[in-house]
C-alpha cells in the first residue's frame, strides 16, 4: 500500500525527445517500477500525473498501433 507521493530525484525526470528547442510546450516523464509520472517541465513543483506501468503500456501500445495505420 502507497503512503503517499515518494520523492523522486530530479535525475530520474527526463523530457520528450520530441520537445524540441521550444522550452514553452514540454513535459517530463519519470519511470517508477510501478508508474510513470509526468510533469510539466516549467512548472516542476505542481502537480504529478501517476499513469500506473499497466495503463502506459496499453497507451504506447495504442499510439504505435495507430501510427501504423497512418500513409
Amino acid at each position: 500500500m502507497s503512503l503517499g507521493p515518494q520523492s523522486i530525484p530530479e535525475s530520474a525526470w527526463f523530457k520528450s525527445s520530441y520537445s524540441g528547442g521550444n522550452t514553452t510546450e514540454c513535459l517530463e516523464a519519470a519511470v517508477t517500477p510501478s508508474s510513470v509520472l509526468v510533469r510539466d517541465s516549467k512548472l516542476v513543483k505542481s502537480p504529478v500525473v501517476v499513469i500506473r506501468a499497466d495503463a502506459w503500456r496499453c497507451l504506447v501500445n495504442g499510439l504505435l498501433n495507430e501510427s501504423q495505420l497512418l500513409p
